[in-house]
């Protein structure tokens, strides 16, 4: 289980995050949602140690991750997929995968050649492209790619930053449901974060609304899908 206990991050003395605290279930889909600003992206990264809290606790089960550089936090089974389908352009599809499992290369590398099959059967147009640079793939292929890249670190807990941006929604949504069946299928524990309220909360368990960086709803995800008033109030729908 994910549990972030009064989190506060600050830029510059802005808080971009002001006492967050909720929990993800382990094996769930849990997502964070809210308007540009609210804070999401900021949650992810400090999460996955990519940005430093000023105060609070993040716990992964019993291990403390604030304080830790973000490789130990991958080591630990925390990947996260950063928002606009980041991949290495310059780098083959087949190359960026590998980075994804560099760290296990000497020690699990039986492993690492399995993680790269079944992220190639997930996704089997990446196969396909395989051999092509990541920079010829198309927006949605990238995003396949990026998530591909995490999986094969093995992790426990995955963070999706805006999976569906920029997509069209067709791809979006088929990203999306795999997302859902890999976590149905391995238990997985996934933390959603997208602007998309209707797209991630109609495959997670659990939903958190943020506002301005506060948590201002934490409900069962059919709840807060039908919560009008906290719709209008806070998505603008």
């Amino acid at each position: 289980m994910l549990v972030v206990t009064d989190l506060v991050t600050e830029f510059s003395s802005v808080k971009a995050l002001d006492g967050i605290t909720f929990k993800a279930k382990a094996g769930l889909i849990t997502t964070v949602i809210g308007a540009n600003g609210a804070g999401k992206s900021t949650l992810l990264r400090t999460i996955s140690g990519l940005e430093k809290p000023t105060s609070g606790s993040v716990k992964w089960f019993d291990h403390e991750l604030t304080g830790k550089s973000v490789e130990a936090i991958v080591r630990g089974g925390i990947a996260q997929v950063p928002e606009g389908h980041a991949v290495i352009s310059q780098l083959s599809v087949a190359e960026n995968i590998e980075l994804g499992g560099l760290f296990r290369k000497r020690s699990h590398k039986g492993d690492l050649v399995r993680a790269k099959r079944e992220v190639f059967e997930l996704f089997p147009i990446l196969f396909e492209r395989r051999d092509q640079q990541a920079g010829s793939l198309s927006g949605g292929e990238r995003q396949m790619l990026a998530i591909s890249r995490a999986l094969v670190s093995r992790p426990k807990l995955l963070l999706l930053d805006e999976p569906s941006l920029g997509l069209a929604p067709l791809i979006a949504a088929q990203i999306i449901n795999i997302i859902n069946e890999l976590c149905r299928s391995t238990g997985l524990t996934v933390l959603l974060v997208e602007q998309n309220a209707n797209t991630a909360l109609a495959v997670a368990d659990h939903g958190i609304l943020l506002s301005l960086g506060k948590v201002v709803a934490n409900l069962p995800a059919d709840e807060l899908i039908a919560d009008s008033s906290l719709r209008a109030a806070y998505l603008g729908y």
